[in-house]
């Protein structure tokens, strides 16, 4: 894979196989030039995988991110969270559409060594996206519409509820990043517009964002209305200085706090995103 994407003109980081009930393979592959370590339930997103890819990160400085396990096989939100023991990881698709621990693993995001992220294919919520994403679901994951089991699956995976809560949580800066996956969850080309469509939503729904002192950024903008700049420099942040500050959070010294960190080199305080 590395050999394949040489030729290419930008920067390409591949992550390796996050799945081994041992340390040494997960190192190999870091060793061998991955980037970080992708816990993922297809192959089982296990807590001994979890454990281990975690151990592996302390000890070669890189990072870990998990789609964690949607059926509840391998456990439930807790044992996971357990299996993190407090270290630093990226959660794809905190929501859970993409996938993740049903109904419940959104409330991960409410952990300091989390970072959180959204897949874009949820942003905004509109009236057409659950119906999108159960016919989405069900052809990615060759699911059958016959079958009372995989619509039941489904349904346990697209949930109206969470995916309506993930505008307001990104507006909030609990969830601080927006992200595109890979086939169905995955839409590259269309990350920026749908974080600015998230912030256009927000705005017409909540209003002037203000910050945790609750005072607004910026003079009126001579129309009458204020400006919106601490919403601006949030969203702007969740594609920008927030994914690029990612890799470097992750330390196994220091577990990432928000309310700690320097100005960014965009001269944005992450404390403000």
């Amino acid at each position: 894979m590395l050999q394949a994407a040489e030729g290419l003109p930008i920067n390409i980081g591949l992550f390796g196989k996050g799945h081994a009930s041992a340390t040494e393979p997960l190192a190999e592959q870091i060793r061998a030039g991955a980037v970080g370590l992708k816990v993922h339930e297809d192959w089982g997103a296990t807590t001994s995988s979890i454990d281990m890819s975690l151990r592996v990160a302390d000890e070669y400085d890189v990072q870990v991110a998990i789609h964690t396990d949607t059926l509840n096989e391998c456990g439930f939100v807790e044992d996971t969270i357990k299996a993190i023991d407090g270290r630093v990881i990226h959660t794809f698709h905190t929501e859970g559409a993409g996938g993740g621990h049903a109904p419940d693993i959104i409330k991960i995001a409410g952990l300091p060594n989390v970072l959180p992220a959204s897949t874009n294919p949820t942003l905004p919520y509109t009236r057409n996206t659950i119906e999108e994403h159960l016919d989405m679901l069900m052809v990615c994951h060759h699911l059958n519409p016959d079958i009372p089991e995989d619509v039941a699956f489904a349904d346990s995976r697209i949930r109206a509820e969470t995916i309506a809560a993930e505008d307001v949580l990104q507006d909030l800066g609990i969830f601080s990043m927006t992200s595109s996956d890979s086939q169905a969850m995955g839409r590259v080309g269309e990350v920026v517009i749908r974080t600015w469509q998230v912030a256009d939503a927000m705005k017409r729904q909540r209003g002037v964002l203000k910050d945790a002192s609750g005072a607004s950024h910026g003079a009126p903008n001579g129309l009458g209305a204020e400006s919106d700049n601490f919403r601006i420099k949030r969203y702007i942040s969740k594609y920008t200085i927030n994914p690029r500050s990612r890799r470097e959070w992750q330390t196994p010294s220091a577990p990432w706090k928000w309310e700690s960190s320097p100005t960014s080199s965009s001269g944005i305080r992450p404390s403000s995103v």
